[in-house]
Parts: C-alpha cells; sequence; structure tokens
C-alpha cells in the first residue's frame, strides 16, 4: 500500500481508501460520495509531501456530467480550437462561439455546437452562455500591432462582456486564456519566472497585446474575488502547431526567402509549446477543483532553443541550418525604429519586425512549468520532434489547398 490520502485534487467528496503499484501503474480503491460504493482506478499522478511523509493523489476521473455544456470562446483560432478537438474526443458537450462570417466547418466536423456572436457584443454572450456549466475563454485580439481602441474593445472589453453573461447564467467554472506576456518584458539570463511573479514589468509604450493581457486578466481575477465567477487561468506562451496561421507561417517564408537570422547566439531557451498540449492543460485544470482561484504557466514542450527550432523548420522544409545572426541590442533598436515609423505612418500592416518579437525569440529569460505539471499531472505529450515537422507539413498543405482554390475556379470559370 502506497498511503493514504484524505481528499483527492478535482474530486470533491472522494476518499482514497488504498492505493498499490502493479508495474508501471498505481491503482487505487475509492470511497465514492454519497456512499455510492467503491471504485477501482488508475491514478494519474501521485506526489509525495516530504514533511508529514503522506502521498497526496491527483486523479482524473469519468465526467459525472457528460451532458453539461463547454462554451469555448475564440474557437476558429489555433489554441480555441484544439481545445474543441480535444473537449470532442473526451465525449465532452462543446458549444463553440463563433464570429459572423467566420470558417466553421472544422468546429462542425468535430461535432461541436456552433453558435454566431461576439464578445463584443453582450446579447450574443448571454444567449451562447445559457446552460453553460464551463467556459474556455480563449478570444482576444492577438498580434502586436494595431490601434489600442481594437485590443480595449476585443480583449478587455470582450473579457469583462463575458464574465458579466457567465456570472448571470451561473456559469461554473471560468478557464480564461491569458498569456505569459502578462509578466512583462522581463529578460536576462539565468531569469526563470514562475506564477508568483508580478506581471506587467517593463512594459513601454505600444505594448498594446501585453497590455491589454494584464488587464483582462486582473479583471478575472476581481470576479473571481468578489464571488462572481469560479475562476482559474493558464498562461501558454508561443504557440504551434496545426491550424497556425501566424508565426509558423511568417518563419516559414523566411528561411525559403533566406532572410531568417538568428537573435543573439540562437543558445537561448525558448518558450514554445504546442497547442494540442496546452488544449489539454486547460482542460486538465477547468476540471480539478484544486486549480480554482490558481495561475498555471503552460509555456514549454521540453527543452528547445532558438537555434535547435528554427534549424528543425528549416530541416522540414528542405534547407541547411540557420547560420546568419543579428545582435539583440541591434535587433531590438531596428525594431523600435520600425515602429515609429510605422506609427507616424499609421500604417496598418506590422513591420518587419517589433521589439515584441525580438523580445519573443531572442529573450533569456525563462517560465517555470512546475506547477502545472505537479497540481495538474500536466505533460506534454507531443515532443517537438514530432510536433514541429507535423505543424511545418499542415501549414505547407493548407496554403497548397488555398492557394488551388482560387485556380481551379478560374479553370472551371
Amino acid at each position: 500500500m502506497i498511503g493514504p490520502a484524505p481528499r483527492t485534487a478535482g474530486a470533491p467528496g472522494l476518499v482514497l481508501l488504498g492505493s498499490w503499484r502493479l508495474g508501471g501503474s498505481v491503482l487505487a480503491s475509492w470511497r465514492l460520495p454519497a456512499n455510492r460504493g467503491t471504485l477501482l482506478g488508475e491514478i494519474g499522478h501521485v506526489r509525495l509531501d516530504r514533511p508529514s511523509g503522506r502521498f497526496y493523489v491527483t486523479a482524473t476521473l469519468p465526467d459525472e456530467r457528460p451532458a453539461a455544456i463547454r462554451l469555448v470562446t475564440g474557437s476558429t483560432g489555433l489554441l480555441g480550437s484544439h481545445i474543441v478537438e480535444q473537449l470532442r474526443s473526451r465525449g465532452r458537450r462543446v458549444r463553440a462561439l463563433v464570429r459572423p462570417g467566420s470558417d466553421d466547418s472544422f468546429l462542425r466536423a468535430q461535432g461541436a455546437e456552433v453558435v454566431t456572436g461576439d464578445v463584443t457584443d453582450r446579447a450574443s454572450l448571454e444567449r451562447a452562455c445559457a446552460g453553460v456549466d464551463t467556459l474556455y475563454h480563449a478570444a482576444a485580439r492577438v498580434g502586436d500591432w494595431g490601434p489600442w481602441r481594437e485590443f480595449v474593445q476585443i480583449t478587455i472589453e470582450g473579457t469583462h462582456n463575458l464574465i458579466a453573461a457567465a456570472a448571470a447564467a451561473g456559469v461554473r467554472r471560468f478557464l480564461h486564456i491569458s498569456s505569459i506576456s502578462v509578466y512583462g518584458y522581463v529578460n536576462g539570463k539565468g531569469v526563470v519566472l514562475d506564477e508568483t511573479a508580478p506581471l506587467g514589468q517593463n512594459l513601454y509604450r505600444w505594448a498594446y497585446y501585453t497590455r491589454s493581457k494584464v488587464i483582462a486578466e486582473q479583471a478575472v481575477w476581481e470576479a473571481h474575488h468578489a464571488g462572481r465567477i469560479r475562476a482559474t487561468v493558464i498562461r501558454p506562451s508561443w504557440l504551434y502547431g496545426p491550424r497556425d496561421r501566424a508565426t509558423l507561417g511568417r518563419l516559414i517564408d523566411s528561411i525559403r526567402l533566406g532572410k531568417c537570422r538568428l537573435i543573439g547566439d540562437g543558445s537561448n531557451r525558448l518558450n514554445v509549446v504546442h497547442a494540442a498540449n496546452v488544449a489539454e492543460g486547460a482542460i486538465l485544470a477547468a476540471e480539478n477543483q484544486q486549480a480554482l482561484g490558481e495561475a498555471y504557466n503552460l509555456s514549454n514542450d521540453g527543452v528547445l532553443t532558438q537555434k535547435q527550432y528554427f534549424d528543425t523548420v528549416a530541416r522540414a522544409l528542405g534547407r541547411g541550418p540557420i547560420e546568419r545572426r543579428v545582435p539583440y541590442g541591434l535587433a531590438r533598436r531596428v525594431a523600435f525604429v520600425l515602429e515609429c515609423l510605422g506609427h507616424l505612418l499609421g500604417q496598418r500592416k506590422p513591420p518587419l519586425i517589433t521589439r515584441y518579437s525580438v523580445w519573443l525569440i531572442g529573450r533569456h529569460s525563462f517560465f517555470e512549468t512546475r506547477k502545472a505539471r505537479e497540481q495538474l499531472g500536466w505533460k506534454s505529450r507531443i515532443s517537438y520532434e514530432e510536433g514541429i515537422p507535423a505543424a511545418v507539413t499542415d501549414y505547407l498543405q493548407q496554403r497548397a489547398a488555398s492557394e488551388c482554390g482560387p485556380a481551379l475556379s478560374m479553370q472551371r470559370a
């Protein structure tokens, strides 16, 4: 017998009677709530509390609300679509909030209930939240370029609107997708940040994405502490994976055109994470009682340096390793000049590089994920070796299909 635990994270009222190690698994006998007998099941994660000598258990149990509705905002985006996909693979009932005119074919193919709405439209959110048990809020104004009013309307006011709708509908759990950028632009060799680090450090004037994410997360915490919602926050980092329509494409184009440069010597460890791994972490956090009122960094799948990432993408494209470099300080100064010109001229299209992208790629600071791995039992099931080449292939296939579509239409005409 391994050891007693009075309660299990994520299963209120469930008592562990005893547990045994059998091969590579840990089996346990549980007493179910309301004296419904016992259940023999596999434990997902065991933690030893050294001062007391007790073992504590985090277990994933069969969901007792299979018909409960999970609402996902931002469901056509990279992370939102992966959350929908993983929820459906678990047999969960999913409602996907989709803006008018968005392509919802993937969501419908997954069997999700698609509802039209927008986080800027309070009435549509009230309809979407009706009967919802758990809400995954992934919608936000993404990118580091654009007018501040759009970040305010979508990320900040949109979050306030969703909080109000969720509170009015009695939504049981509110899973808010934030970002590790909320910590601010912290950099330095050997700097490691965990969830206790302060938010909003070293923000510059045009840090609209980061500033809006900080304000939105603060709104979630205020509503949680006021008892309006029951919230958990996850903070992903640089996402990649199938259906990535943003950063991976720019990197692929720069490598193909021979314009890709390492920022610094390329030895810095990147905070890059597969969207499917983050989606799994989001679900673990939303279904775990211990996670109430907690924030979790979901920001890496292991060790990956900047050069390793760029070279892996290049290899998937049949190209050689990336060797050309630009100093971090020089890249940041050039980015600042380009940003100034862009704002002065009122450009809608972002500059070639921005200070945010330089920091994202070239920073030496790192974000710790130990809390999620220990409390939630989160693990990265898709490795860099598997995930990066597959994501490159997916992007190339999607782009080829989109380029062939207009050509075929012209031929038929």
